[in-house]
C-alpha cells in the first residue's frame, strides 16, 4: 500500500488486510493535509468496531435473557471491537504502539474457548470472506493495546467500548480512537451507535461519528452517509442558559456536587444524562453544554482511553476542557491522567465561571 500524496488515496501494491479495503474511497481534503490518512484510518477503524458492537448487541443481548450480573456480551463486544481497531491501526502503522484497554489472557486456553469462540464468530460476521481474522489473529491484535504511554513519540488510545452499562441497558455508548503524539491529542474519532444524528428528532437516525483533528475543527456525520457537517457548542452567553450534560451512575461523577454547582450558576434545566464520551459529543454539537466528571474518591485516577478523543473534540468545537483545579489534561505520564482530579468541558466563554463554582462547592476536598 501507498500514498498518492497529491490525492490522499491509498492504492495496494500487495496483500493487506481486507479491513483496508473500504479505506480507498477516501475524501480529498484540500485543507486537511496533517494527519489525512490518520484520520481516515481512524474512521474507517471505529465504524467498523461500531458495528461488531451492534451485532453483538442484536446476537446477545437482545435475543438472550440476562441476568443482573451478566456481563459477558460486552466482554465480548471489548474483544471484537479491540482486535478490529488494531488490526487496522497494524495494518496502516504498524510502527505506532497502542494504549487499549483490554488483553487477550482471558481468551486462551481451555477455559478462555467459549468466550473466544464467541469474539471469533462475531467479530468475523462483520467482516467480508476475504476480510476474515483467525482466532490466533484475533488475539494477537487485542495483544497489541498494551503500550504503557508517555510523552516521547506517538500512540494511539483506544477505548473499545466505553459506556459497558449503557451497552447492557440499550442507551449510550461509545468506542473511542485518538492519536497522541508528544503527549498531545491531534485526533480523536467517537462512534455512538445509539445517539441520534439529530437530538432534536430522537427517533430519527441512529448512529453517529465525531471526527476532530487539532486545529482543523470538529465534524459528525452518520454511519451511513459520508457527508461530514462542521459542529460547534451551542450559541450562549451565560451560564444560566447552559444545560448540564453528566453521566448516569452517580458512582462515576458527584451528582450532589453537580446540584449545588447549577445553584451557583443560576442553571435550571434539568440535566442530560447518559453513558461514556458521547457526552462530550453532545455538548461539541450543543445538545447541552456542560459536562462535570467530578471525583467522588481521592484514590480514582481517570484513563487516558476514557477522554482523550472527548478532549481534542470539545476544543476544536470551541469548547475548553481542564481539570477541576484548572489544569489541561495530561496525556503525556502515561496510562492514566495521573496529574488530575476530576474534569469539565464546557463551551469555552463561560469556562472560567464554571470552574469557579466547582472550586467553591469542592472545596479542598480534592
Amino acid at each position: 500500500m501507498m500514498l498518492n500524496a497529491s490525492r490522499y488515496i491509498f492504492v495496494t501494491t500487495s496483500r493487506q488486510s481486507a479491513l483496508s479495503s473500504s479505506l480507498f474511497t477516501y475524501k480529498h481534503y484540500s485543507t486537511m493535509s496533517v494527519y489525512a490518512k490518520e484520520r481516515n484510518v481512524a474512521i474507517q477503524a471505529v465504524l467498523t468496531a461500531s458495528k461488531v458492537c451492534q451485532s453483538v448487541f442484536q446476537h446477545l443481548v437482545a435475543n438472550e435473557t440476562l441476568t443482573k450480573n451478566d456481563k459477558s456480551p460486552v466482554t465480548v463486544a471489548d474483544f471484537s471491537a479491540q482486535a478490529i481497531v488494531n488490526t487496522y491501526l497494524k495494518d496502516h502503522f504498524p510502527q505506532d504502539p497502542i494504549v487499549g484497554e483490554e488483553d487477550s489472557k482471558d481468551l486462551q486456553g481451555d477455559e478462555g474457548k467459549p468466550l473466544r469462540e464467541k469474539v471469533f464468530s462475531l467479530t468475523n460476521g462483520v467482516l467480508s470472506d476475504s476480510e476474515k481474522l483467525s482466532e490466533q489473529q484475533i488475539l494477537d491484535a487485542i495483544d497489541r493495546g498494551n503500550y504503557i504511554g508517555g510523552a516521547k513519540g506517538r500512540h494511539w488510545a483506544l477505548d473499545p467500548i466505553d459506556g459497558t452499562k449503557g451497552f447492557l441497558r440499550g442507551g449510550q455508548y461509545a468506542v473511542c480512537l485518538a492519536l497522541i503524539v508528544d503527549g498531545i491529542v491531534e485526533l480523536g474519532v467517537v462512534g455512538c451507535p445509539n445517539l441520534p444524528a439529530d437530538h432534536k428528532h430522537p427517533e430519527g437516525e441512529r448512529g453517529s461519528l465525531f471526527i476532530a483533528v487539532r486545529g482543523q475543527g470538529a465534524f459528525q456525520r452518520t454511519f451511513t452517509n459520508e457527508t461530514e457537517s462542521p459542529i460547534h457548542f451551542a450559541d450562549i452567553s451565560s451560564t444560566e442558559e447552559a444545560t448540564f450534560c453528566e453521566s448516569v451512575e452517580a458512582a462515576h461523577s458527584s451528582h450532589s456536587d453537580a446540584v449545588e454547582i447549577a445553584k451557583l450558576l443560576g442553571i435550571t434545566r434539568e440535566p442530560v444524562r447518559m453513558d461514556s464520551q458521547a457526552k462530550y459529543c453532545s455538548i461539541s454539537r450543543g445538545d447541552a453544554d456542560i459536562y462535570l466528571r467530578l471525583p467522588t474518591s481521592k484514590a480514582y485516577v481517570e484513563k487516558i482511553w476514557d477522554h482523550a478523543s472527548g478532549n481534542v473534540l470539545v476544543t476544536e468545537a470551541g469548547g475548553k476542557v481542564t481539570d477541576i483545579h484548572g489544569q489541561p489534561l495530561d496525556f503525556s505520564i502515561g496510562r492514566t491522567l495521573e496529574k488530575n482530579k476530576g474534569v469539565i468541558a464546557s463551551k469555552a466563554n463561560i469556562h472560567g465561571r464554571v470552574l469557579e463554582a466547582v472550586q467553591k462547592v469542592l472545596g479542598n476536598k480534592f
